[in-house]
């Protein structure tokens, strides 16, 4: 039998609070094209928790090399 796990989805506000801004910020960087992993449902952006936390912690490892 194969095990089908959900994906978690969250809305525009929820991802905000994952990174502790606005969610004003969140929309600037989707139209400054910063490759923040967003899917347009109907007229709301959503994100799939996993690619926001992959995506964060590829920003995170981004930064700390650019520091050395």
């Amino acid at each position: 039998m194969i095990e089908h796990a959900e994906e978690k989805w969250i809305n525009i506000n929820e991802a905000a609070e994952f990174f502790g801004v606005k969610p004003a910020t969140i929309r600037d960087w989707i139209r400054k094209g910063k490759d923040i992993p967003a899917q347009k449902i109907g007229k709301a952006w959503r994100f799939k928790y996993s690619e926001l936390d992959a995506w964060a912690n590829q920003q995170e490892g981004t930064k700390r090399a650019e520091s050395k």
